[in-house]
C-alpha cells in the first residue's frame, strides 16, 4: 500500500545518512587537499637547482625572482604564504640548494631557516693571504680586494687579538665550511680560531723558551713551510735556519725574496735577490718582519723541535729533496755536483 514503510525503511534511511556523511567528508578532504596544493604550489623543479637570494630583497621582488627562475609556479601564492606565516620580512639571503620536486611551501621553509648551501674551502699549507684572496674570488665566495682589505683591517685585527699589521701567518691551513655572502672577515676569523686551537699555550710557552714569541714562531715556520716539500725534511730545514740565526748569519731563504717581489710559490731571479726589502734575507739578518705565508702544523712543530744537526746549508736535489751540508766547501761541492747531474739529465 502506498505510504506504508517497508520492513527495511529505517535502516535504509540510516544508510542514506551515512552515505551522505561519507560523501561530505570525501568532498571536504578533496577541498582541503586542493586548497593546500593551491597555497603551497605544485612542485616545479625536476632537478636540484642552486639559487642566490641577494641581501635586502623584499618578499615581492624575491617571489618574482623565484618565479623567473622556475623555482615556484606562482609568486602571489608564495607571497600569501609568507604573509600568513608572518615571515615575509625575515627571509634570509644567501645561496641555496633547492632539491627536485620542492613546492613553494618547502622553498619558503628553506628561506625561513636560512639553510644556505655550504662550500668546502681548502687553505693549503704555505698559502699567502694574496693566494687565498685569489682563491676565494675564483670560487665566487668573496671579492679578492675585500679579502685583502679585511686581512689588514685594524678593527678585525683588534677583534681577533692579533698584534700585527696583517693576518698573514695567522690563518691556519685546513678545510673550512663557508657560505657565499659571508663577510671576508668572518671567514678569516674562523681560520684564526683554528690556529688558536692548534697552537696551544703550551706550544707558545715552548717557543718563548727558545726565544720566539708567537709572531716569530709563525714567521720562521712560514719559511720552513715554503722551503720544504717532504715532511721528513721539515726538522732538518728548521735546524739549518736555527743554526744560522744563532750564528748571526743571513738566512738566505729564496721564498722570503719571492714574497717581497710578489712571486708566491715561484723561485726568485738573480735580479730579485738584489731587491732592497726587509724581506730579502740575502741582505738583512734575522727574520723578516712578518710571516711569508700561513704555515701548517708540521712546519710549526719542526721549528719547535728542530733536528739535532750542525747543517748550515742545503741545496735542491730535485723538486722534492735537498742535500744538507755543514760547511761552505761541502755545500759548494754539492751545488756543483747537482748542477752537473741536471745538465746531463740525470735528475
Amino acid at each position: 500500500m502506498a505510504g506504508t514503510p517497508g520492513p527495511n525503511g529505517r535502516s535504509g534511511s540510516w544508510r542514506g545518512v551515512l552515505a551522505g556523511g561519507l560523501a561530505f567528508l570525501l568532498a571536504l578532504v578533496a577541498l582541503t587537499e586542493t586548497l593546500r596544493l593551491f597555497i603551497a604550489g605544485p612542485a616545479v623543479l625536476y632537478r636540484a637547482r642552486t639559487i642566490e637570494i641577494p641581501p635586502q630583497m623584499g618578499v615581492l621582488e624575491l617571489a618574482r625572482h623565484l618565479e623567473d627562475q622556475g623555482v615556484i609556479r606562482n609568486r602571489f601564492t608564495f607571497v600569501a604564504l609568507a604573509l600568513l606565516r608572518g615571515t615575509a620580512r625575515t627571509l634570509k639571503a644567501g645561496e641555496y640548494e633547492v632539491p627536485p620536486r620542492t613546492n613553494a611551501l618547502a622553498v619558503l621553509a628553506l628561506l625561513e631557516l636560512g639553510k644556505v648551501k655550504p662550500h668546502l674551502l681548502v687553505l693549503p699549507e704555505g698559502f699567502t693571504v694574496r693566494e687565498l684572496a685569489r682563491q676565494l674570488e675564483a670560487e665566487g665566495l668573496a671579492p679578492s680586494e675585500e679579502v685583502l682589505a679585511a686581512s689588514r683591517d685594524r678593527r678585525v685585527l683588534q677583534m681577533l687579538g692579533i698584534e700585527a699589521d696583517s693576518l698573514e701567518g695567522y690563518l691556519f691551513p685546513d678545510t673550512y665550511r663557508v657560505f657565499k655572502g659571508m663577510h671576508p672577515g668572518e671567514i678569516l676569523a674562523r681560520m684564526v680560531q683554528r690556529l688558536r686551537e692548534v697552537v696551544t699555550p703550551d706550544l707558545i710557552e715552548k717557543a718563548q723558551a727558545q726565544g720566539l714569541d708567537l709572531h716569530g714562531l709563525l714567521t720562521l715556520a712560514s719559511i720552513v713551510e715554503r722551503e720544504a716539500v717532504l715532511r721528513e725534511e721539515f726538522p732538518l730545514i728548521a735546524a739549518v735556519f736555527w743554526n744560522r740565526l744563532k750564528r748571526d748569519m743571513l738566512l738566505q731563504a729564496d721564498p722570503t725574496v719571492a714574497y717581497a717581489v710578489g712571486k708566491d710559490g715561484r723561485a726568485p731571479t738573480r735580479a730579485d735577490l738584489m731587491v732592497d726589502s726587509p724581506y730579502n734575507t740575502y741582505k738583512y739578518r734575522g727574520l723578516p718582519p712578518t710571516p711569508i705565508g700561513n704555515p701548517g702544523k708540521a712546519a710549526i712543530l719542526a721549528v719547535l723541535n728542530p733536528a739535532k744537526v750542525h747543517y748550515l746549508y742545503f741545496v735542491s736535489v730535485d723538486d722534492r729533496r735537498h742535500h744538507f751540508s755543514a760547511t761552505l766547501d761541502e755545500h759548494n761541492a754539492a751545488v756543483a755536483r747537482y748542477r752537473l747531474f741536471r745538465a746531463r739529465g740525470l735528475l
